[in-house]
């Protein structure tokens, strides 16, 4: 008899990360989370300023052709640098 091990399926749960409340929460969950997990934001916080951000999103715009419109991606950076922004 062979058996045969199926990798089971896996994929993020979404759920457990929570973003902090605040204005421009909506655009973020939105835009963001079409692409990569919203880990990618908490694990990246420690480090960027609001010229960090700023590089980070028009990075995602203009390098990975996020499809977000310009003046969500300036809502996406305000909410960044007051949540997530170095001090």
């Amino acid at each position: 008899m062979v058996a045969f091990a199926l990798p089971l399926p896996v994929s993020a749960d979404e759920d457990a990360i929570k973003l902090k409340p605040g204005d421009g929460l909506a655009v973020v969950e939105q835009n963001c989370v079409a692409c990569h997990s919203l880990d990618y934001v908490q694990m990246n916080s420690p480090f960027l300023d609001r010229k960090g951000w700023t590089a980070e999103v028009t990075k995602m715009v203009k390098t990975f052709g996020a499809p977000v419109e310009e003046a969500d991606q300036q809502k996406i950076v305000e909410y960044f640098t007051a949540n997530y922004g170095k001090p």
